[in-house]
């Protein structure tokens, strides 16, 4: 009788044992939330502020994808409420015929200011482009598909300069984009197009025709928890390594 406690001390050792073994030591994935989930959803509906430009950069796509599937013309106008298809239907069956007029542009009435627009410079360069460091600081985040960062990130102090990384005209400027913040997109040719992102203010407007080394925006921490600017390129849709574009130093 006097062994029946170490019996049952030694039965309480082997269930919380067991239970030990049971208990996964896996720490869930840490997931960064300063960037926007890629969304596999077949259509889109457009926001206020939104263009084709943006909404491709939002699912990964190329803009002239989405303006054929959609038969949407140059400038690629939308207007809020429409829907835009991100794929071609299972059923190859195009898109239905789109039964708006973009309104025509309001005459200046002599009352409204006049906006100087940044120098204009022509989006079409003859051979490479050649691309220049958007800013001044620290790298602190590189180009990686694993870890979903397709950019760069540079830490700078709140307010410093964000500069076109190359000539193009603005087709987005905005904070529509969940993760960016404050977002300015140029295209720069046919191929490429390039983002800068988290910044504090926008200086430039879309349509806006920028030479590169162009003042453009201020780096802040809009859409972050960090102040830094969050640089992109893309290349028919799909995200690039900037790093392999920009000049081995910043300049």
């Amino acid at each position: 009788m006097r062994s029946l406690p170490n019996l049952k001390f030694c039965a309480i050792l082997i269930f919380l044992a067991f239970l030990s073994a049971c208990v996964s030591h896996n720490h869930a994935p840490v997931r960064d939330l300063e960037r926007p989930q890629t969304v596999n959803w077949g259509k889109h509906q457009v926001e206020k502020g939104e263009t084709l430009y943006s909404i491709a950069w939002r699912y990964g796509r190329d803009y002239r994808d989405l303006a054929t599937i959609n038969r949407i013309s140059a400038p690629y106008l939308l207007k809020p409420g429409e829907i835009i298809r991100l794929h071609v239907a299972k059923n190859n069956e195009p898109a239905p015929k789109r039964k708006w007029t973009p309104p025509k542009p309001k005459q200046n009435s002599g009352n409204s200011p006049v906006r100087k627009n940044v120098e204009p410079v022509k989006v079409a360069v003859a051979g490479p482009l050649q691309w220049r460091w958007p800013a001044q600081g620290k790298l602190v985040g590189t180009f990686s598909s694993w870890t979903d960062n397709k950019g760069i990130d540079i830490a700078a102090p709140k307010g410093s300069p964000v500069l076109a990384a190359a000539p193009g005209t603005v087709v987005y400027a905005g904070d529509g984009l969940i993760g960016y913040g404050n977002l300015v997109i140029i295209k720069h040719d046919a191929q490429y197009l390039s983002a800068y992102a988290h910044n504090q203010r926008i200086l430039v407007s879309e349509k806006d025709n920028v030479k590169v080394g162009a003042k453009i925006a201020e780096i802040g921490s809009t859409g972050s928890k960090n102040v830094k600017l969050h640089f992109e390129i893309r290349k028919n849709g799909n995200p690039v390594n900037p790093l392999n574009y920009l000049p081995k130093h910043v300049n």
